[in-house]
């Protein structure tokens, strides 16, 4: 069988979960696995200015991201929206066509909406016979992941499968596999060791800020409100982030730049303050991290909060400064009511999202 995973690099949580998925498929030994990034298969100038302008909107003009994804998120728009991004693909991801043409591969597995229209597309056209399973990245979702010519999606939960069926799709093409992270999140390490080797105290609550790959937010100040606490501040491609941190630092602040060991920061965690990113929350879930929420991106970030909030695992809206505080201090004041809340964020975790995907084939 020949497989492809295929991502469009913009936002980091397209390729992670298909790398996730990627793994997976290379374990099992008996497929013709290939990743790729959609934008190699585009012209030059598209491929680099779409990461850098969705990078540019979320990072300086959020409200402007906010409102285009509630605009073409509206039902009367949605011819215009399609005709639109057919033509705009149709011109800009020509390289890709031929390849997904030429290669013929029995099966893709696409984790961003600009490789599931093309891919959509050419199954309706009749161009390629491909197996198409669109793996929906976020808890909420919105009109551009829908795509006739799509056979399978998979998603977070519950919540989105109904979204999707109001939005169209038929029940039986829709699978709730969970978010697919990688494997290293469910395994359970010996935290103590785990622990000692990361240079933290035992028996000290411990609060992970993970700000997301482009470092967003206020941690300047969180930082300072949080100071009775061990910390571990993940600083993401932030370089000044990191820069203006570290020499602020105390004992029990860890602040850390891009790292390739999250599962194990989120293992030693008692309580993450993070960006609700879909495959950060899908991470934590997987860990049963508590999780508080600031800094959203307006449009899917605010969307996964409120999906999430239905099922009574966090707060319905974004936290300001002092909220986190006092919530992290009721939470350590009342291991308890931390321990009630673990419980629920176990019924949504979905540590065998790669291999139920992957069964879908």
């Amino acid at each position: 069988m020949k497989i492809l995973v295929i991502h469009a690099t913009a936002g980091a949580g397209h390729k992670k979960a298909a790398e996730a998925i990627f793994h997976g498929l290379e374990a099992q030994g008996d497929v013709d696995v290939r990743l790729v990034d959609a934008l190699d298969y585009t012209n030059p100038f598209f491929k680099k200015t779409y990461p850098q302008v969705y990078a540019f909107l979320v990072t300086r003009l959020p409200w402007a991201w906010g409102f285009f994804f509630a605009l073409i998120d509206i039902p009367c728009m949605q011819p215009l929206v399609r005709g639109a991004r057919r033509l705009y693909n149709g011109l800009n991801a020509q390289a890709l066509q031929k390849f997904l043409i030429q290669e013929q591969f029995d099966g893709v597995i696409t984790t961003q909406f600009l490789s599931s229209e093309v891919c959509a597309y050419l199954k309706r056209e009749g161009r390629i016979k491909s197996r198409i399973i669109c793996v929906v990245t976020d808890f909420d979702v919105h009109r551009i992941w829908v795509n006739k010519g799509v056979d399978v999606y998979t998603v977070a939960c519950e919540y989105t499968k109904n979204k999707l069926i109001a939005l169209g799709v038929r029940s039986e093409e829709i699978f709730t596999t969970g978010i697919p992270t990688d494997a290293k999140f469910a395994q359970k390490p010996d935290t103590l060791a785990l622990k000692k080797k990361l240079g933290l105290q035992d028996r000290v609550l411990t609060v992970l800020i993970a700000t997301g790959s482009f470092g967003m937010g206020p941690i300047e100040e969180l930082m300072e409100l949080l100071e009775s606490y061990q910390l571990l501040i993940v600083c993401g491609h932030n370089r000044d982030l990191y820069e203006r941190l570290k020499p602020k630092a105390r004992k029990n602040a860890h602040i850390l730049g891009l790292v390739d060991n999250m599962d194990e920061l989120m293992a030693v965690a008692d309580v993450m303050v993070t960006k609700p990113g879909g495959l950060s929350i899908a991470e934590a879930l997987v860990k049963k991290l508590p999780m508080i929420f600031f800094s959203a991106i307006p449009g899917q970030e605010t969307n996964n909060i409120k999906v999430l909030s239905t099922y009574e695992v966090v707060s319905p809206t974004q936290s300001s400064l002092p909220q986190i505080a006092e919530t992290i201090h009721e939470w350590d004041s009342n291991p308890k009511d931390l321990d009630a809340l673990r419980v629920r964020l176990s019924e949504l975790s979905k540590p065998n999202a790669v291999a139920d995907i992957i069964a879908l084939l």
